[in-house]
């Protein structure tokens, strides 16, 4: 699953909720100046013309709506209207959670594309992955069809406990991939995982919502209390949220008194400037790691350009997503909203990081990353195109660039080696491996009490002859016709036991730690804690140096 992850790049929905674009500032509404009389009266003449003489039946309300997602559709890819349903569920996803089948997802070109399953929801159990595209939905197809987000929270939520069936195509794959996805409680946490690898302490931060700061706070403390040597703060496909969030956890890394960010834009209420207090510092001093991907924006790159402009920290891994512009959202009187962007962020240095998007259409701006893919930006630094013009210098001097995302200090190019057994991944599909684990431990029920941690379990479990007995019988009862007999099937099918055995005998930190594992990226990370240490002390850093550090051993 994981040499498709970079293709979480754009979250604007979540299937039954919405993703976590950077939503800027919320001021109460002030009147905005009067229209012309004309304008407006022309706008509702054609509406009433439309309404009157149009071949079909169409409501007036229809055809406002048009007009109004016409007129974003013209500004920029970061502003849009919500309506009321849709700013429900957003809200209700930003605080706490949803029933659903677990995605984010967008709309391109009448499309659902799958831009990433939610962690430990049930989509992601099963194996749909980022980049697949929802054709059809309980046998009606959905694809061609002018669907809209509404039709797609409509279809794909639900009460926890009921079904739906999905047909789904897969850039790799030849023909359907079909899933029947029990829905679930999306249960959103902003720390996916926290605790020690090694000497160091490990977070992964999914996203910017409400409970952010509180949450990394609590794993910053409790990894100190463990005695860690530095921290690894994984911001990987981490699409943003918050504002007022990447302030708060940017503030726990960088000393009182240094610029974070700051904003400008047209009217006087967007021009603001973030400045480090001494009342958020859990984490000023000590080796720090910020692991970005494609997928990281927004607020994601609010940190990891205020680390990289201090020298406070090292940023390792790809190019983030580039986006550099706030928004400030609006209620409507039907309590409906839109999203206008009303300004640009800077880092420290100076850097806007907003990628180009003037003259471009919507699609044209979300396949960017996909250009990038093209021209192989995502294995070969040297491809990384950053012009002279937009160069930047950190506080002690070293070169960044702005206009089109963070460029890590220590590049990473995106793993293609761990390619799981097609075998493997249908049996995820059929969902072999929960329901194997399920049946496991109902005869294993010692299980739960044999290790002493999570940890310790990822370390020491083995599948044994029993669960693999059990996986080859629910295999046959399901119609699966692969052979495991192959060394690469039957160590992927492995991997994937371990995970659900350990998932529900000690938790989702027993399956993280086995899925990662075979995270090269954070292996890398786990190896550059020397050039984080010299980074902060000196503000230098040897590339090379380090570079033929993490190539050892690969």
């Amino acid at each position: 699953m994981q040499h498709l992850r970079w293709l979480g790049w754009l979250s604007v929905v979540v299937g039954g909720g919405f993703g976590l674009f950077l939503w800027g500032f919320r001021w109460r509404e002030t009147p905005p100046p009067a229209p012309q009389t004309d304008d407006i009266r022309k706008l509702q003449l054609i509406i009433e013309l439309v309404e009157k003489y149009y071949y079909r039946p169409v409501t007036q309300e229809e055809l406002v709506l048009k007009a109004i997602n016409g007129m974003f559709r013209e500004l920029d890819p970061h502003s849009f209207y919500i309506p009321k349903e849709v700013q429900q569920q957003e809200e209700a996803e930003m605080s706490g959670g949803f029933e659903g089948i677990g995605i984010e997802f967008q709309i391109i070109d009448d499309t659902i594309q799958v831009v990433s399953p939610i962690r430990g929801g049930p989509s992601e159990l099963l194996g749909i992955q980022a980049g697949d595209r929802i054709v059809e939905v309980d046998g009606k197809v959905v694809a061609g069809k002018g669907i809209t987000n509404q039709d797609v929270i409509r279809m794909l939520r639900g009460k926890k406990g009921t079904k739906v069936r999905v047909k789904i195509l897969r850039p790799e794959e030849q023909g359907v991939l079909e899933f029947e996805i029990t829905r679930d409680r999306i249960p959103i946490h902003a720390v996916a995982f926290a605790g020690k690898v090694g000497e160091m302490g490990y977070i992964r931060l999914t996203r910017f919502s409400e409970t952010s700061h509180e949450e990394l706070r609590g794993a910053l403390k409790s990894l100190k209390e463990q005695g860690v040597k530095g921290i690894i703060l994984d911001l990987r496909q981490n699409p943003g949220g918050y504002l007022h969030m990447a302030q708060r956890i940017a503030d726990e890394f960088i000393a009182e008194g240094k610029k974070i960010v700051y904003t400008q834009g047209r009217v006087p209420e967007s021009n603001t400037s973030y400045i480090a207090t001494s009342y958020y510092n859990l984490y000023e001093k000590g080796p720090l790691i910020i692991m970005i991907s494609p997928g990281s924006a927004s607020a994601s790159e609010i940190v990891a350009g205020a680390v990289q402009d201090w020298d406070r920290g090292l940023i390792v891994g790809q190019r983030s997503f580039g986006k550099g512009v706030v928004q400030t959202q609006r209620y409507l009187p039907d309590s409906s909203a839109v999203r206008i962007t009303f300004s640009r962020y800077f880092t420290p240095s100076g850097r806007c990081i907003q990628k180009p998007f003037e003259g471009l259409s919507a699609e044209a701006y979300e396949r960017e990353l996909e250009e990038r893919a093209r021209r192989g930006e995502f294995y070969d630094e040297e491809k990384i195109a950053m012009p002279e013009s937009l160069k930047f210098r950190t506080a002690s001097g070293r070169i960044v660039y702005g206009g089109g995302g963070i460029v890590p200090d220590i590049f990473f190019p995106i793993d293609t080696t761990q390619r799981i057994h097609s075998c493997a991944l249908t049996a995820q599909r059929k969902n072999l491996y929960l329901l194997t684990a399920q049946a496991y431990l109902s005869s294993h029920g010692a299980l739960k009490n044999k290790y002493t941690s999570a940890e310790a379990f990822a370390q020491k479990f083995k599948v044994d002859a029993d669960l693999w007995a059990l996986f080859e019988q629910k295999a046959q009862e399901r119609g699966l016709g692969c052979d495991f007999r192959g060394d690469s099937a039957r160590r992927d099918a492995e991997w994937f036991l371990r995970q659900f055995v350990g998932k529900l005998a000690y938790g989702e930190e027993a399956r993280t730690r086995i899925e990662m594992e075979r995270d090269k990226d954070l292996r890398r990370a786990l190896k550059l804690f020397s050039a984080a240490e010299e980074l902060e002390k000196t503000g230098r850093l040897d590339k090379n140096k380090y570079k033929g550090i993490i190539a050892q051993g690969e």
